[in-house]
């Protein structure tokens, strides 16, 4: 059991990687402006690729890496096909057209499509507050989607309301096959990047996007690469190992979505619409009924919010 100083040093992590999650949807918006999606994939997967074997070099584990290649190198082409090769580049298309406050608000349902999508793929029985958590999470949705607008339903961009949709769902699908992976977390993120740039690198050059960006594009870039997808997720994994309590560390989550309202708004400089605050004060009502009362056991892993 985790001593009183360790419970520290995790809620410490968690935060941390709270904080750190809060920024990225400004850092999104912010670098979209600078090249295209496909680019920023390009570019944040090689950044986090540095991020991740630095983490790996700073812990004397590179030799560890060559090993894990040789035996599961079909697994990390597969999951790096998903995460991060596909899913960003469907999320990042939807954040370059929709406002970041929206993109954001409907990426935070990734959980709830965690739990729908472990009923046919794990068999898990949905329960009724798993039922009456989707309609309002996705009534949070609509409600963001329209800009209150129900009646009419007109969508404020509806292929970016799509995208974002999409995207939770390769994200949940992402960590509900990654329960049956068997490397190390850290070492098969690294090869997930490591497989996934030639990827990356492959699509941009098809469509004729191989041009180097302004150096605001490689900032936002190395931003988002070395934190949303690299250094994050192994301050969340830290948190996670140390904690003597997982739900209080997963709960902590709930503060990015109104931290990055908050530097949306300050930041990009997006008014915050009266529709995206009651929209995700739903999706937030609809994972907190999702959560109550608490499972007693869960097969699916506590991953990061940033989806």
């Amino acid at each position: 059991m985790s001593s009183v100083p360790e419970q520290k040093k995790a809620y410490a992590f968690g935060l941390g990687a709270v904080l750190a999650w809060s920024t990225v949807a400004s850092a999104f918006k912010l670098s979209l402006q600078h090249q295209s999606p496909m680019q920023l994939v390009l570019y944040a997967s090689a950044a986090s690729l540095l991020a991740l074997l630095s983490i790996l070099a700073w812990q004397r584990r590179l030799p560890e890496l060559a090993a894990a290649c040789r035996r599961h190198w079909k697994a990390s082409l597969l999951f790096g096909a998903v995460n991060p090769f596909v899913y960003y580049l469907v999320l990042f298309q939807a954040y370059s057209l929709l406002p970041a406050q929206e993109a954001q608000a409907i990426n935070y349902t990734w959980a709830l499509t965690m739990t729908l999508l472990a009923v046919p793929l794990l068999k898990q029985r949905l329960r009724a507050q798993d039922a009456v958590a989707a309609l309002v999470c996705y009534l949070g949705v609509l409600v963001i989607g329209t800009r209150g607008q129900l009646l009419a339903l007109h969508f404020s961009n509806r292929l970016g309301v799509m995208l974002a949709l999409a995207s939770t769902l390769l994200w949940a699908g992402y960590w509900i096959f990654n329960t049956r992976d068997s490397r190390e977390p850290v070492l098969g993120l690294t090869l997930n990047f490591a497989f996934s740039l030639p990827l990356s690198l492959a699509w941009c050059a098809w469509h004729g996007q191989l041009v180097p960006p302004s150096w605001q594009g490689l900032a936002g870039a190395a931003y988002v690469g070395a934190l949303e997808m690299g250094f994050t997720f192994v301050l969340w994994l830290s948190a996670m190992k140390l904690t003597r309590n997982t739900a209080s560390i997963a709960n902590l989550i709930f503060l990015s979505p109104l931290l990055s309202l908050l530097l949306i708004h300050l930041i990009v400089g997006e008014p915050i619409l009266p529709s995206t605050l009651f929209g995700l004060a739903l999706i937030l009502g609809g994972l907190a009924t999702q959560k109550l009362p608490l499972r007693r056991t869960s097969a699916l892993p506590a991953a990061d919010g940033s989806g």
